[in-house]
């Protein structure tokens, strides 16, 4: 059925009227998204590291009894060539297999900034590991060589600095040495970006250390999988196992599950926080225009029409407080990174970030109007009139 609706000025107008109560509010709520489009990123961005690190091709071969604990994992120097030498499907090119024998752990990093060390995580790498990690980049300066390093993108966030802090030239200081920094790299967004990688050789004689953490080893395309988990089982003398790389971190998602279920429970508070301050003003305003809303209805306006008014009030206050805390946000926040027990991670605010935050907020503004509206509606015209 047709009903007569207000002008879309009136409700504008009626925004402006107040313009003190009007901006106290747009902003609680700006800040509301904002806050909520902080903490949806820090989901997304730990979910699209983890999820960037894995390849299906890509095995990872480790001590076995080690769980998903690469870190305590220790495999003699041998088995990476015996694994290149076994297993058929490992995809080779010009006699090159490719094979990546690594040594990773957590270790003090020293910066001269930092009055104590930081913890930070160091991988030892041969140049086969660009065979394999082939989402890593190297973004400024060179290769490491003897007694150099180059560190990720996010390795300096991990050790409590600027994401900018550490350039190629500077000097960091681990396992009794002093390491020179030869360059930067990224790799798609992948855990990696936030270690700190050196030449095997090199950080096997600074840990004393002559075993390897893992192996990761590329399968060539239609490659069975199968066929490293035998080599495993059948080299009982190694004391190997093997996994698929997206498995494993596909795992760690599972062990960050309560992470991320704390993070939407922020989430919730905070559109709930946000949801009571907006229909606590939205009240006030209401209240306080109850003969103005009486006498509409007695110039002819049907209270539907009247409602739809105020429901409009709470949406517009809404989709403008939804535009600034996105600028803001996007201005501010995107990008930034953040520490994190496995290293750290950068804000995603993505298209499906940003459409959830603002859609949040704007059911803030929808159930910070309803209710109110639905009061004012209810007094019967001759007891609102009385009200001037």
């Amino acid at each position: 059925m047709f009903i007569r609706t207000l002008p879309w000025e009136y409700a504008v107008r009626n925004l402006l009227r107040r313009p003190l109560r009007t901006s106290l509010t747009c902003a609680g709520l700006s800040l509301v998204v904002v806050l909520t489009l902080v903490v949806i990123g820090f989901i997304r961005g730990l979910e699209k590291s983890l999820a960037a690190s894995g390849e299906r091709r890509t095995a990872l071969v480790f001590s076995l009894g080690m769980g998903e604990n690469l870190e305590y994992s220790s495999i003699p120097m041998r088995s990476s060539d015996l694994l290149a030498a076994s297993v058929k499907p490992i995809e080779r090119r010009y006699g090159q297999s490719y094979v990546s024998p690594e040594l990773y752990g957590g270790c003090e990093i020293g910066i001269p900034p930092l009055p104590e060390p930081a913890m930070g995580l160091v991988r030892g790498v041969t140049s086969s590991v660009l065979l394999v990690r082939r989402q890593v980049e190297l973004e400024e300066g060179a290769w490491p060589q003897v007694g150099e390093v180059m560190v990720g993108r996010l390795a300096a966030t991990k050790l409590g600095l600027s994401q900018s802090a550490l350039h190629p030239g500077d000097t960091l200081e681990f396992e009794g040495r002093t390491w020179r920094i030869s360059g930067l790299f990224s790799s798609g967004g992948a855990a990696f970006e936030s270690e700190i990688w050196c030449r095997l050789d090199d950080l096997q004689q600074a840990m004393k250390r002559q075993d390897l953490s893992l192996i990761a080893a590329t399968l060539e395309p239609g490659g069975d999988f199968a066929d490293v988990d035998l080599f495993c089982k059948e080299r009982l003398d190694l004391e190997l196992q093997a996994i698929r790389e997206t498995d494993y971190y596909a795992g760690l998602q599972r062990d960050y599950r309560p992470i991320r279920s704390l993070a939407w429970l922020l989430v919730v508070l905070i559109a709930g926080a946000g949801g009571f301050a907006g229909l606590n003003t939205m009240y006030g305003s209401v209240m306080g225009r109850i003969p103005e809303l009486a006498t509409l209805q007695t110039i002819g306006f049907v209270r539907r029409a009247i409602a739809l008014s105020l429901i409009q009030e709470g949406m517009l206050l809404a989709a403008t407080a939804c535009l600034i805390g996105t600028a803001v946000t996007l201005a501010f926040v995107q990008g930034t990174a953040l520490r994190f027990t496995m290293g750290a991670v950068s804000l995603q605010l993505d298209e499906s970030t940003v459409f959830l935050g603002c859609g949040i907020g704007m059911l803030i503004g929808l159930a910070g109007a309803i209710p109110p509206a639905i009061r004012a509606l209810r007094m019967p015209v001759v007891s609102a009139l009385r009200a001037v």
